[in-house]
Parts: structure tokens; C-alpha cells; sequence
């Protein structure tokens, strides 16, 4: 392992329920090659020796992480997950600092549905972003044609696709300041969808790192059967 990558910790929230899904259970908990989604999301993070520890953020009465061999691992640790995910992400940063992460310390937030993250990419993420002022996220740029469209479903215009990227995970900042932005960010009932939406609300830009496209979060079923039949082969 090269000495450039920097040690980090890992957040993954996973208190949603995924009603697209239409599962019997929260999407984060279905199986996938003998193993739960969330198993394998926080998989990469485990396996990688630069983990000073991971926060899971979980709702209060979740009747199904206590049944994973994962729950006893010791660098796992729990947190309340909130209503929405800028709550769930910073109640596991409040809990990292009660850890005694430092407000330098580098932070991975992870989507809990997003089970496909290659450790080449988390490598890729940590060694672009050791030194950045900032920090960033894995993302892809967009291949299709993109339409904007009014409130009746007509197209307006044809978007530069060269200009969009597709937000991935997982998204690298320092506690102390993605702190700061999801705390003002919630307090001034902004809209935020990630954590780079936060820091960018609080002025900041984000970099973008070019991640492998087959990274995709778990959102409906056909996402589930893609990854199923290619992950066929593995054991």
C-alpha cells in the first residue's frame, strides 16, 4: 500500500427505507451473492488497511443489523439516523468526534445501496484528494443526451452533456468543515441531496474524480438483477 494514501474514516448512512424498492424489508438488507447490500457496501471500507473506523448510521428500531455477523466488528460503530440523510450523516460525525477523529481528519461518506465500489477506486479517490483544500467525490460523466422539460413532461432544451457529471460515491471531506455545512445548511432549511451539495451551499468546490460507471446505488429492482447477474460468476 502506497504511503500516499491518507488514514480516513467511513460514514455510511443507512437509515432509509427504499420504497422504490417495493421489498419487504429496507433495500440495504436484501441480499446479494449470500450477503446483505450493506454487507458488501461497507465491505471496501473494512478491507482497507488506511480505516481509522466506520459510523453507521441506523434507525432506532432496525430489527435487522443486530442479526449481521458485521455488527461486532469493533471498528463499527452505531448512530441515530435521522429523518433525512444530512441528518444521519452528521449525527455519525457528532459520534466521531466522540471517537476522537480531529476536525482534519478525512471523512468517506458512502450511499449504504451502493454495493459495487472497486478498491481501485477508493484508491483512486484517497490519492487524488490527500492534499486537496476541499475534497471531492467519484462521479461520472454523463453519456446520454440530456432533455430539460417543463411542468407538462415537454422538452425546453438539449442540455451540453459535456457539462454534467453524475454524482457517485463515496464523497471525501474533513469533518470539521462538512460538519460546519450540514449543521448551517440544516439550520438555514437548505436543500441539500449530498454532501457535496453542503459544501458547496457553504461555498465551496468539490472536485470531481472520474469513478467506474458500474459503481451504482441499489434504487430499484432491475438496479438489484443488473448487479446480480454480474456478479453471476463470483462466489
Amino acid at each position: 500500500m502506497s504511503n500516499s494514501l491518507p488514514a480516513f474514516w467511513a460514514v455510511i448512512p443507512a437509515a432509509g427505507i427504499g420504497a422504490r424498492m417495493a421489498a419487504d424489508r429496507p433495500k440495504q438488507y436484501l441480499q446479494l451473492g449470500g450477503r446483505t447490500i450493506l454487507e458488501h457496501s461497507l465491505g471496501c471500507f473494512l478491507d482497507h488497511p488506511w480505516l481509522n473506523g466506520l459510523v453507521v448510521s441506523l434507525a432506532s428500531d432496525d430489527p435487522y443489523w443486530p442479526d449481521l455477523a458485521c455488527a461486532m466488528d469493533p471498528r463499527i460503530h452505531r448512530a441515530d439516523g435521522g429523518s433525512e440523510r444530512s441528518g444521519s450523516v452528521l449525527n455519525a460525525l457528532l459520534q466521531l468526534n466522540a471517537l476522537g477523529a480531529s476536525d482534519d481528519d478525512w471523512v468517506l461518506v458512502h450511499d449504504a445501496a451502493r454495493p459495487n465500489l472497486s478498491r481501485d477506486d477508493l484508491d483512486k479517490l484517497l490519492t487524488e484528494l490527500a492534499d486537496d483544500p476541499v475534497g471531492g467525490l467519484l462521479a461520472v460523466p454523463a453519456r446520454d443526451t440530456l432533455k430539460r422539460v417543463d411542468k407538462h413532461g415537454r422538452v425546453v432544451e438539449t442540455v451540453d452533456r459535456s457539462l454534467i457529471w453524475q454524482a457517485y460515491t463515496p464523497q471525501m471531506f474533513r469533518l470539521g468543515p462538512l460538519h460546519r455545512a450540514l449543521a448551517d445548511s440544516l439550520v438555514a432549511d437548505a436543500v441539500i441531496t449530498d454532501e457535496a451539495s453542503a459544501m458547496e451551499w457553504s461555498g465551496q468546490a468539490p472536485r470531481l474524480i472520474e469513478g467506474r460507471s458500474d459503481n451504482i446505488k441499489v434504487t430499484r429492482p432491475e438496479d438489484l438483477e443488473w448487479l446480480r447477474l454480474r456478479w453471476a460468476n463470483r462466489r
